[in-house]
């Protein structure tokens, strides 16, 4: 039990923690990925566009990108080509980092695009507000909702870390199984090689008349 105390606080800090938007920065002709560790069939939604440098003014066509959203396995949930701005909403069919990446078009002279994502995943997709007044349900039964979604999702987390877990435990104990055959390998070279070089040795004094 001791072990999945720190998970679990994580957990928690994860689904309570208020959700910011992620700003930074790119170069035309540069590229930029954020990544963001999924389990599979997790609800995520996010939305992104690049700041207007002049406000009140139209967007440069110098201010483009093209983004590509993928799994870990290579599956392609979400793409644009020349946008400025774009949202997806898609359920995970795997589960492992999930990277969205950018990729500022070329321009001479070069620009620097300044670009906002909001990006989340399970519990914090809920629209809660929406949720309430659509039901017509009041403040206890909404917490109750609330508590039960988060609950699920804490439940799934624990399991999907311990199956991480368990594969960490699997891919330490083949690493140490081939490097004990690769210990036990060079020990086999370093001796045979000593061998060698006292059979050369003992061969070279007895011919000098040595020994």
């Amino acid at each position: 039990m001791i072990r999945f105390r720190i998970p679990l606080l994580l957990i928690l800090g994860t689904l309570f923690r208020v959700s910011e938007s992620l700003r930074f920065e790119l170069k035309s002709g540069g590229t930029r990925c954020i990544s963001e560790d999924i389990g599979i069939n997790s609800m995520t939604v996010g939305k992104y566009h690049i700041i207007n440098p002049n406000e009140g003014h139209p967007m440069p066509e110098s201010h483009k990108v093209t983004v590509r959203l993928i799994s870990s396995h290579g599956n392609t949930y979400h793409y644009a080509d020349s946008v400025d701005a774009g949202q997806f909403a898609f359920t995970t069919g795997d589960k492992g980092e999930h990277s969205a990446c950018f990729w500022g078009h070329q321009h001479d002279p070069p620009v620097t695009m300044t670009i906002e994502i909001d990006w989340k995943t399970g519990v914090t997709t809920k629209e809660w507000p929406s949720v309430a007044k659509k039901g017509q349900v009041d403040v206890m039964e909404l917490e109750l909702k609330k508590l039960q979604e988060t609950i699920s999702a804490i439940h799934y987390e624990m399991f999907y870390l311990r199956d991480r877990e368990e594969e960490m435990q699997e891919l330490n104990r083949s690493t140490n199984s081939k490097m004990a055959w690769m210990s036990f390998l060079s020990l086999a070279v370093c001796l045979s090689v000593a061998g060698l070089q006292l059979w050369h040795l003992k061969t070279f004094f007895e011919k000098k008349k040595i020994i």
